[in-house]
């Protein structure tokens, strides 16, 4: 087994003495136990979670499906980044959320502003489905759809082999569609990425660098 364990570990003793877990000779990646607890990833708005390693081809279609719980007004959700300009990105930017495509020609962006008093960052769970299809692009939020003209009709693919940066990214790390320089804070579930058949669902304790996020619990609800 090279991963660690998702629980919370309490009350330990070696040979009759109680192990003192206040204050630890060194602490990587440890978190306290929450009294209550959700299913999900906590994002303590320091780092990021990066996924695939070997590089994301977003290429001409992409299907991103995720649930956020934020009570903030900013951060960014999900970028996936060329080195050039071809790129995705999704974040929270003054409490709207965007979708931030560009296939090389330029960026083009949908917005979600949510109506009247409704809040995203009510630190309720929020759906969030974001569509790249060629040169189309959509976000739906709780059911709300957005849908936003292209000029760029001719670009169609997003020509990326880099990874997936959840949450936010290093700051020597280039990311061309997103805006945000805060990372997430908040708690995020089942980010799924579908390529045509292939349905892909993210496992964030299988990061290859997970950076102030902690994998299977979120604390429960803010009230």
């Amino acid at each position: 087994v090279t991963h660690s364990i998702p629980a919370c570990i309490g009350s330990m003793t070696i040979n009759s003495k109680q192990l003192d877990n206040e204050s630890p000779v060194s602490i990587f990646a440890v978190n306290r136990c929450y009294g209550t607890v959700q299913d999900g990833t906590f994002f303590d708005g320091s780092g990021f979670a990066a996924l695939v390693q070997e590089g994301y081809k977003v290429q001409s279609d992409v299907n991103i499906t995720l649930e956020f719980r934020t009570t903030a007004a900013h951060g960014a959700l999900l970028g996936v980044s060329s080195a050039k300009v071809d790129a995705i990105g999704l974040e929270i930017v003054h409490g709207k959320v965007l979708f931030h495509v560009n296939n090389g020609a330029g960026r083009v962006t949908a917005t979600y502003e949510p109506r009247g008093t409704n809040s995203l960052c009510d630190g309720k769970w929020h759906k969030l489905q974001a569509n790249k299809s060629k040169h189309r692009i959509s976000l739906i939020i709780d059911g709300n759809s957005v849908h936003t003209d292209n000029p760029y009709i001719q670009s169609t693919s997003a020509d990326t082999n880099n990874p997936i940066y959840v949450g936010g990214h290093p700051a020597d790390v280039k990311q061309n569609c997103l805006t945000s320089k805060s990372s997430f804070h908040g708690c995020l579930r089942n980010l799924v990425l579908t390529k045509g058949q292939h349905t892909e669902l993210f496992d964030f304790s299988r990061a290859f660098d997970l950076r102030g996020v902690f994998p299977h619990s979120c604390p429960g609800a803010e009230h």
